[in-house]
């Protein structure tokens, strides 16, 4: 009998901890991330550094503009930027990938 309420007391105190209150929100001056992508005038997007390492599987089609003057169409704005020879993209497929 004297293990049972050992036991009991046990279970009974191990939930003492679990009402911690939670943790502080960041104070609202903390500093962002910078944008992945700067916005041109043209609504041409211009990718930036750190270049995205993981994108999300969306279709979202782009039409990118690489190093060399290609344009190509991309399945996101993700994609586009992840790739290390695209300079910019602009919203919506290419009207002709050449």
């Amino acid at each position: 009998m004297l293990r049972y309420g050992a036991l009991c007391l046990i279970v009974l105190l191990s939930g003492c901890g679990a009402n911690q209150p939670p943790a502080p929100a960041p104070p609202q001056d903390a500093p962002r991330e910078a944008p992945l992508q700067a916005e041109s005038a043209s609504s041409e997007i211009v990718c930036s550094e750190p270049r995205p390492q993981v994108c999300t599987m969306e279709y979202n089609p782009v039409c990118a503009l690489r190093d060399g003057g290609q344009r190509e169409t991309l399945s996101s704005p993700c994609n586009a930027c992840a790739d290390a020879d695209v300079v910019s993209h602009l919203p919506g497929a290419c009207d002709s990938d050449a």
